[in-house]
């Protein structure tokens, strides 16, 4: 789509597009009516995304792609396992929930902002995090030979955005070499994950040595020898081996996947729709896994999101026309920042004082606010793609050699180092920080991203010091004391996303004591424990009553002195925290009152529930699980009498 036809009444027309309900409606299509197709997907997407806010640059880069695939195969019976999943929008229109989607994508009982299997069949499995979709779709390709399934079921797993460098991807390529399977990769190659891609294999794919032209060359050779029957499968794999070291000799460089005794084929134009059809329904019934490789391009047909693809991952409101952002209007004016820039502030500041700060992220520097350190230091910076595994332990071999890391990542992105951070960190007692960003519910991103779990899956650790700032003042002042010379030990600090509550952010760079918590309220009739920003809420709540209200900081340790107190004083204790209720804060106090015999003592817990929460605004879902002021006043008034 070029400028001049961006305009409110090019967008809307969709012809071709209404007609479509279902993939089957789109197989009655000519094949020459499917770039049409895909631009009016585009037009969909622009026009719903632009005040309906979502991921956007991804999945405009994956249209022909997705029409081709639905074309090709027979969905749902064939499945589609999609990578991360916020390329998926152009499925989701194609599979009965266009309605749904524009007027409902993201919101509070509307539709999942990635695929559900709980919301469609055409959703095959659940996608949030990267590099998931090659194992599951092997296991998916394994479970029907097993079955032997008539007709023959095929499985395509499409990883895109820089997943394929994830480990569990390469754990799952591997298998899929040594196990009898059909099953295929289709590796969407748009040079970004949501910042730029880094490492070698980017490197390795962008200059990968298999030219167009000896491409076009073998292609057509397949398709004459299959025109002419001369190719059966069990011959196709003996060509392609001859043609691997052919042109192995000739290029003296060893493809990567054909290494692994994968099928390779392309480079492709992932833009061409008709090419794509063309292609997939060749290799479609090869035996064997194959990997087919699509050059694309991220935000295509919207110039915007082309030049700036970070930028319009997720961009927020926009006009549609002129491709203006309202967070590029909107003024900080007197606000508070996000708890990521004060982080990505304090951060560079303490690095600037302190030679041995290092920082480490996994494919998100700018959307942990790194990238501030990074822009002013970038020798001491190490995006490691996205790789949160090694992520953590690379940091436990800087900290093994005497450096600070610290290592920022989301909280739902840290759950899957878990085993990285026991072993390589706490295990040696190394002093690792971890900056937990997106912690407690994160709003329209929905389960797969809510921070529910890090309060529970830190606490366990032995040698972790865990904590969380009720303000901006108190991050920074965590962040000096993490990075004190007299800390040995791993450190975890978690916040949320979004803005903070001052708009005065900065403080002088003071350690706290470990441990000690903050009496922010005086009263008589009882107690409210807190951890974190949710303090803020129970201020609200807690107005007009005589309950006092105190700020722990740590999860770990405990504030025992101020337990033994109230303790002693044998008034209703209540704990409100953002986190699981399963093993956060109010099971440290509900297990220390019981290990040292309190068992009398009225103690009531607020938390997350025990279950996933959907997607909503951030208001809509604290409201909903009775953490927003009003839920947590009418809890207080139930459990402390008199007030």
């Amino acid at each position: 789509m070029t400028d001049k036809m961006r305009t409110p009444e090019i967008l809307a027309e969709t012809p071709l597009l209404d007609t479509i309900q279902l993939p089957s409606d789109l197989r009655k299509l000519p094949v020459e009516a499917l770039p049409q197709v895909c631009e009016e997907i585009r037009r969909c997407l622009i026009r719903t995304l632009s005040h309906n806010p979502g991921h956007f640059a991804s999945s405009m880069g994956a249209v022909e792609l997705t029409v081709a695939l639905h074309y090709v195969f027979d969905t749902p019976y064939d499945r589609l396992v999609w990578d991360v999943g916020h390329q998926a929008y152009g499925h989701k229109l194609l599979t009965g929930r266009r309605e749904a989607f524009e007027e409902s994508n993201r919101m509070l009982g509307g539709l999942s902002g990635f695929p559900n299997p709980s919301e469609s069949e055409y959703d095959t499995f659940a996608a949030g995090h990267a590099s998931n979709s090659i194992s599951a779709a092997l296991g998916m390709a394994v479970a029907s030979r097993l079955k032997k399934d008539e007709p023959r079921r095929n499985v395509v797993a499409v990883i895109g955005d820089a997943s394929i460098s994830g480990g569990l991807a390469f754990e799952g390529i591997n298998n899929a070499a040594n196990t009898p399977n059909n099953l295929l990769i289709v590796l969407n190659d748009n040079d970004m994950s949501i910042d730029r891609n880094v490492g070698s294999l980017n490197s390795y794919l962008a200059h990968l040595t298999t030219s167009k032209s000896y491409n076009d060359i073998r292609y057509k050779a397949f398709r004459m020898l299959k025109g002419m029957h001369l190719v059966s499968d069990s011959g196709k794999g003996s060509i392609l081996r001859f043609n691997n070291s052919l042109k192995s000799l000739l290029s003296r460089q060893q493809n990567l996947f054909e290494g692994l005794n994968i099928r390779y084929m392309g480079p492709f134009d992932g833009h061409d729709v008709i090419t794509l059809v063309r292609v997939l329904r060749d290799i479609r019934d090869m035996d064997g896994p194959r990997i087919l490789h699509l050059r694309t391009v991220k935000g295509k047909g919207y110039t915007p999101a082309e030049e700036e693809p970070a930028q319009w991952h997720a961009p927020g409101k926009f006009d549609a026309v002129t491709g203006e952002r309202a967070a590029d209007k909107a003024g900080t004016g007197n606000k508070p920042l996000k708890y990521q820039d004060v982080f990505g502030n304090t951060l560079l500041e303490l690095a600037e004082k302190n030679p041995k700060i290092v920082a480490v992220t996994a494919a998100m520097p700018s959307g942990t606010s790194i990238s501030t350190m990074q822009k002013a230091m970038p020798s001491r910076v190490f995006d490691v793609g996205i790789s949160e595994g090694h992520a953590v332990t690379f940091a436990g071999g800087l900290a093994k050699e005497g450096m600070r890391p610290v290592v920022g990542i989301y909280s739902s992105f840290l759950q899957r180092a878990y085993d990285h951070i026991i072993h390589d960190v706490a295990l040696q007692s190394l002093p690792v920080v971890f900056a937990i960003d997106r912690a407690g519910l994160v709003g329209e991103d929905g389960a797969t991203h809510h921070g529910a779990n890090d309060l529970a899956y830190m606490r366990t650790v032995p040698g972790m010091i865990v904590s969380s700032p009720s303000d901006e003042h108190q991050l920074r002042r965590l962040m000096a004391t993490a990075l004190s010379e007299n800390i040995h030990q791993p450190f975890a600090i978690r916040y949320p996303r979004g803005a903070g509550r001052l708009t005065d952010w900065k403080c002088e760079l003071e350690p706290v004591e470990i441990g000690k918590a903050r009496m922010l309220k005086d009263g008589k009739a009882g107690a409210v424990l807190t951890l974190g920003p949710i303090a803020a809420e129970v201020e609200k709540a807690l107005e007009g009553m005589d309950v006092a209200h105190y700020d722990m900081t740590f999860l770990k340790p405990l504030d025992e002195e101020l337990l033994s107190r109230l303790a002693e004083e044998g008034k209703p204790i209540m704990t409100v925290e953002d986190g699981t209720l399963n093993g956060g804060l109010g099971s440290a106090v509900a297990e220390w009152l019981a290990d040292k015999g309190y068992c009398e003592i009225s103690l009531r817990r607020l938390g997350l529930p025990d279950k996933f929460v959907p997607q909503g605004t951030p208001a809509e879902l604290y409201r909903m699980v009775g953490l927003d002021a009003a839920g947590i006043r009418e809890a207080v008034k139930q459990h402390i009498p008199g007030v």
